[in-house]
């Protein structure tokens, strides 16, 4: 894994832009912190920091390659599965390779294959090829957008950027946050529109979509999409099918040059992905798998259930870590180091977070990195199965809206009087909702539950997963450490789309097909433990000290905060611990403290990036 960053310029030579092109790279020194380096030409320019996974001599990028007397210069970041079957495939055709990186074998298969090679490529990845020859760049981004890809297009000019924090470095970029990047901030955070990239002029490039740009312009093209037809198979055969996708999945996942641990909540998904690793393992005769699990400082003192969060995690990941033998490390954080984090948060990811869920898994990740490079987590799995409750409450599901967000009239009252006029949060929110419903594939054999539980399964995908992946990438590379995430697989994604949903509730259960497809690979109290979301803390400590902050915010008569926010209402909240009116402020965990932390990053964050409010 890897930080990439280029600019593309016909108004200059770039040769002379090193300066400033390495200013871009140096802010994903996190993503990068094994090398860093820097190419130039008259009117392209890249920037890469690595994280060495994979052939430390043979995969340094940015990497050029000369063929049929055309040259190519590529800078990657990510992951391919299928590198060997492409590189045969490749060699098969007459190219050579001098090394064993997938990075080579990513640019042989553009060069050979042009935008067609998208089509062949199961893996993580955000990627530029410049082609010397006719001046021009491709840019793309993996199917499910597992790796983050911004830039912005002006006149005569394009930069792009793995993270916005590159983008932003450049001379020509502000800090600038117009009505639709406040209306995503307030109205839909700690998610985004897809495509936008909040700050003013600057976007993201969707997950499937690939980008050209030459003299006459830039073209975004959608090269992915899910289609919807009938399932081919019973139940049996889905299980069976689902069950080997998953091992060969798992085990292309496990090749690296580096150490590789596993995630382990003790829930159904991190357990199969450990089990299945454990046995790769076994039949590859080597040492007993890494296991990594995180719980909070008395989290048994202090633990609460909930109809969102059933039970604790701790008796799970003992039973599950002692049942496959697996080297395991217990992660323990303290409250006090978790809420020193929050800032620390959102200068990885560049915008207002998860609020704790954050500040918990970058230091989480700090501590598999002292052990390992890589690790196997398992998002993903809950959107592509329909674990979460709006799949199974039809008074949840068949709300027009997003299911996970129904705070929309708490999030208008925290805006000052100003501000509610200007951004009719309510109307932007329904729109983006909407958009992404009228963009769901259809299937004519859908019964009207079926083609709004397709829509509630589209709409966890474009906006939920998209979300959690975010989040997974940004924390996990601010410790640099590489996470790959196999449920997120594409041929898997694609299978189980059509599964009907009762299937996928086979035996009544939630994410039943996958239980019944994991039978016999771990045992029958994780297989039917009920779904608990990632741990939050309960312990006063936290609360204490996030309160704390928020009282220094309140305490200060210009912070930025209050530019839209309104003060007295966040003051209201913050006296009573943080409204909870039932459903959280976003996704199953976001009330509380943890939405007092959301806007205390808020504020830190138009600070941190000195953001200017654009009011017209």
């Amino acid at each position: 894994m890897c930080g990439i960053t280029g600019w593309i310029d016909w108004r200059r030579n770039l040769r002379g832009e090193q300066k400033q092109v390495k200013q871009m790279a140096e802010t994903l020194n996190r993503r990068g912190p094994d090398a860093m380096e820097i190419w130039t030409t008259e009117h392209a320019a890249f920037g890469h920091a690595r994280l060495i996974v994979v052939d430390p001599e043979g995969g340094a990028q940015p990497m050029t390659r000369k063929v049929n007397n055309r040259t190519y210069t590529i800078v990657y970041n990510g992951e391919l599965y299928n590198t060997e079957e492409l590189r045969n495939g490749l060699l098969a055709n007459g190219h050579t390779f001098n090394g064993h990186s997938d990075t080579e074998v990513l640019l042989k298969a553009y060069i050979e294959w042009g935008s067609s090679c998208l089509e062949k490529l199961n893996g993580i990845f955000a990627f530029a090829v410049w082609n010397d020859q006719d001046e021009s760049l491709f840019m793309a981004r993996d199917r499910l957008g597992v790796k983050p890809l911004f830039y912005t297009v002006k006149n005569g000019y394009l930069l792009f950027a793995s993270e916005l924090k590159a983008l932003l470095a450049h001379r020509d970029i502000e800090a600038v946050v117009d009505r639709n990047g406040l209306a995503d901030v307030m109205g839909l955070a700690p998610s985004r529109t897809p495509g936008h990239g909040i700050f003013k002029d600057v976007y993201e490039l969707r997950p499937g979509h690939c980008l050209s740009y030459d003299r006459n312009g830039a073209k975004i093209s959608r090269y992915w999409r899910l289609k919807s037809e009938a399932h081919p198979h019973g139940a049996e055969e889905s299980a069976t099918y689902i069950r080997e996708l998953l091992e060969d999945t798992v085990e292309r996942q496990l090749f690296a040059d580096v150490p590789v641990g596993m995630f382990l909540s003790g829930g159904i998904d991190s357990s199969a992905l450990t089990a299945i690793a454990a046995n790769v393992y076994k039949k590859q005769g080597k040492d007993r798998v890494l296991s990594y699990s995180i719980d909070y400082e008395e989290n048994e003192k202090y633990f609460k259930a909930s109809n969102f969060q059933p039970n604790a995690d701790a008796e799970f990941v003992k039973k599950m870590s002692t049942y496959l033998g697996t080297n395991h490390r217990d992660c323990v954080i303290d409250n006090a180091v978790l809420a020193n984090l929050l800032k620390e948060a959102v200068l990885v990811r560049d915008t207002p977070g998860m609020a704790d869920v954050d500040s918990s898994l970058l230091w989480f990740c700090k501590e598999i990195k002292q052990d390992v490079t890589v690790g196997l987590s398992g998002e993903c799995a809950d959107e592509i199965f329909g674990g979460y409750p709006w799949f199974h409450k039809p008074e949840v599901m068949n709300i027009d809206g997003f299911p996970w967000m129904r705070s929309i009239n708490e999030r208008v009252e925290l805006l000052n009087d100003d501000w509610k006029k200007k951004l009719d949060l309510k109307t932007y929110v329904y729109d983006r909702y909407k958009e992404t419903i009228q963009e769901t594939p259809r299937f004519e054999g859908d019964t009207k539950e079926e083609a709004r539980r397709r829509e509630i399964s589209y709409l966890n995908m474009i906006w939920f997963m998209t979300n959690l992946l975010d989040r997974k990438d940004r924390m996990s590379m601010g410790a640099s450490l590489e996470v790959r995430v196999p449920f997120s697989d594409h041929r898997l994604v694609e299978y189980v789309w059509n599964i009907p949903w009762e299937m996928k509730r086979y035996d009544g259960r939630e994410k039943g097909i996958l239980r019944k497809a994991l039978e016999g690979l771990v045992p029958n109290e994780i297989l039917y433990r009920k779904k608990s979301p990632y741990p939050k803390t309960h312990h006063p400590t936290y609360t204490e000290a996030v309160k704390a902050e928020m009282n220094t915010v309140l305490a200060q008569k210009d912070a930025p905060l209050f530019t839209f926010i309104n003060k007295d209402k966040l003051q209201e909240i913050a006296d009573s611990g943080g409204f909870d009116t039932g459903a959280p402020y976003f996704g199953q965990l976001m009330a509380g403290p943890q939405l007092l932390a959301h806007f205390v990053q808020m504020d830190y964050w138009l600070k941190a990036y000195n953001i200017k409010i654009e009011e017209s």
